[in-house]
Formats: structure tokens, sequence, C-alpha cells
């Protein structure tokens, strides 16, 4: 076997545990909040974070979807390692890096943005159930897409699915504030990211600013990703 079979086989196999570790992890984390359990600081209600339902949060969402895009990704990964399967659809790869970008946004508004407006900063956004959703999923998904997962099937025309989820999430987001407005008073509780709170033009800058962040940084894990094979 030729010596860059073995890597690309070593890849395919670190890549296969950390994607099946991503999605229980995922699943554990998930079942944890919801009934209330705690990993640092002891037992406490959660499927209310806030006064928030835990799957209003795009946080909650992306990890989820990064959750079950990892599990596909692993069984197909298995397959090939069992010789079942000689490769992984271009498809996968575009789903893959969508649940990656997803998750990437997650990590970019809690460090760049909200940990700078909540009460109790940055430290607050990292305790017990967060510390894996706001860090260790995203920053291991990154990692794990961009150094183990390259590929050429992904073109630059595919960057533009990163959008969908942000874009959906916008328009959920959107009317979710709205359907909860009385007398022109803005609910806190559906409004978690302040982007309607503040008022002035953040109502109008927010969702398309939010669009372009998540274009950017698909555009990067794209490009990172695919870098060493078109240096090849």
């Amino acid at each position: 076997m030729s010596s860059k079979k073995l890597n690309n086989k070593r890849r395919l196999k670190f890549s296969f545990a950390i994607n099946l570790f991503i999605s229980i992890l995922t699943l554990n984390i998930i079942l944890m909040t919801i009934f209330g359990i705690k990993i640092i600081y002891g037992y406490e209600p959660s499927f209310l974070v806030a006064g928030v339902p835990i799957y209003s949060y795009f946080t909650t969402q992306s990890n989820v979807l990064m959750g079950i895009v990892c599990f596909m990704f692993a069984n197909r990964e298995y397959l090939i390692l069992k010789g079942k399967k000689k490769e992984i659809s271009s498809n996968m790869y575009i789903l893959k890096m969508v649940a990656t970008t997803s998750v990437s946004l997650t990590f970019f508004i809690v460090f760049a943005f909200l940990g700078f407006v909540v009460n109790g900063g940055h430290a607050s956004l990292l305790k017990n159930n967060n510390f894996f959703f706001h860090l260790i999923i995203p920053v291991i998904s990154i990692l794990n897409f961009v150094l183990l997962e390259k590929t050429n099937k992904i073109k630059f025309r595919h960057v533009f699915y990163g959008l969908i989820p942000t874009f959906l999430y916008e328009i959920y987001y959107s009317i979710n504030v709205y359907i909860h407005t009385k007398n022109g008073v803005i609910n806190p509780v559906t409004d978690p990211y302040y982007f309607f709170q503040k008022g002035n033009l953040i109502p109008y800058i927010a969702p398309p600013a939010m669009l372009v962040i998540t274009f950017i940084l698909t555009f990067i894990i794209w490009k990172i990703n695919r870098k060493e094979l078109v240096k090849n």
C-alpha cells in the first residue's frame, strides 16, 4: 500500500472516530439539557434556558444538525472502511460543509458578539452544556472537516448552500419576535440575541450582516478544506 493511500486511510479512521464522537456527544448533551443535568454545577431543569425553549436557539439547532450529519458521515466512512462502499458522495460533503459552517457561526457569534453583551460575559456562555455547544463541538468539527475530510467535490457555487440554515433561522427568529410583540414592546424571551431589543437600525443590519458573515465563514472553510488538494 502506498504512503498516500495509507495516509488517506488513517485520515478516514480518525475522521470516522471524531464523527462518531460528535454524534454521540451531541445526543448526550441534548438529553442532559432536556432533563436538566448539568455537568459542572449540578442539577437544574433546563429545557428552558433563560426562559427560552432550547430548540429556539441557533446554538441548539446548529449542533443538532452537526450531530445528525456526523452520524450520517460516520456511517458512510464505516462502510468504506469495510469495503462496502467506495467513496463519499459530493452531496454528503456539501451537507457536512453546511453543518460545519452552522456550528462555526455559533462559535463566532458567541465569542465576537454575545460574550460582550450578556451578563457574565464569555464565561457565562461556556458553563455546563454550553461549554460543548459553544466551544468543543464547533472547534472539533471545524478541524475535522478542514484537516481530515479534504475533497475536491465541493465547488465554489456550493459555498452559497452554507447560507441556508442561517437564512431559515432568520425567518423563524423574525416571525417569532413579531408574533410575540405586544403594543410595540418586544418580549425579550423571543429575542435572546438582542437583535430587535437594541432598536434603531440593528433589526435591519443584523440579518444581512449574519448572511455575509456566514458566507465568509463558509468560503474560508471550503478554501482550507480543498487547499492541499489543489496544490497536488
